[in-house]
């Protein structure tokens, strides 16, 4: 592959400010964005669907997923993608300035956080999963955004005529990758959610169509996403993204089926 870029990268600075010490990074701030809008628009959908959740508790399920994404996020990356290392140095699990977050573990934290939340709360599981399902891809597309501005989780050498020259990505012109991923995983799984959700659903429909959707865009870029040095491809062609997200698929569209089959759950409660 050439060295030239068919379009250059923007070399954005990832710390937008700093006071002294302190720094704060574009990455971060695109979570912060994430979070608040998946805040505010659940606060809409909670007071248009009348659902029996109050204010401080929409608070509290954006609190529980957070820390459920985070801690997940972190022992996913460890126990999925550098576990040999991490097994060596416990403590480096806490150095998280370093990096490593797995979106599939964040996602297990999150559903166990958000459970748990539930439960104490007394809300219905569903309810509490399709409306935090239903903002997350929010929060995906941001974090990619974050992804591409940082110049990591870049894409393989192409040719293609949007091709671009990452700073820590050697001298090949690569897919902006982070950006197909904003796209797929961020702006058409919300808007496809968004659609789904015009109309009256079983409960868990929009749960399980972003458990679905995730995969399928998961299993799309990772066709053109640089895999994890320190991994490579794990089974041939395949990598370790692609490995965790076919199940993903698979599942939400069994149990997609078996939701609308069941008349019982045509007739709970839907949102």
């Amino acid at each position: 592959m050439g060295s030239l870029a068919a379009i250059p990268y923007p070399q954005l600075n990832p710390v937008f400010l700093e006071f002294g010490p302190l720094q704060f990074r574009w990455y971060g701030l695109m979570y912060l964005i994430g979070l608040t809008a998946a805040y505010l628009l659940i606060k809409r959908k909670v007071a248009t669907k009348s659902l029996p959740i109050g204010p401080d508790q929409i608070y509290d399920l954006v609190v529980f997923a957070a820390f459920g994404v985070f801690i997940g996020g972190r022992i996913g990356y460890t126990l999925f993608y550098n576990f040999p290392y991490y097994s060596q140095n416990p403590l480096k699990i806490f150095y998280v300035w370093e990096g490593g977050m797995s979106f599939h573990g964040g996602l297990i934290g999150t559903i166990i956080a958000l459970s748990w939340f539930s439960k104490r709360r007394g809300l219905p599981v569903y309810t509490v999963a399709d409306l935090a399902a239903s903002v997350t891809p929010i929060g995906l597309g941001f974090g990619r955004l974050g992804n591409f501005i940082n110049g990591e989780l870049y894409g393989r050498a192409t040719d293609v005529d949007w091709c671009m020259v990452f700073p820590t990505g050697g001298p090949a012109c690569r897919h902006p990758s982070q950006l197909y991923e904003a796209t797929l995983e961020g702006l058409l799984l919300f808007t496809v959610l968004w659609l789904i959700d015009r109309k009256p659903t079983p409960p868990g429909t929009l749960f399980w169509s972003f458990i679905a959707g995730y995969g399928m865009s998961r299993l799309i870029v990772e066709l053109f996403r640089e895999p994890d040095q320190h991994i490579g491809f794990v089974l041939g062609p395949i990598t370790m993204g692609q490995m965790l997200s076919a199940p993903m698929v698979i599942l939400g569209i069994v149990m997609l089926v078996w939701g609308y089959q069941k008349p019982s759950l045509k007739a709970a409660h839907k949102i």
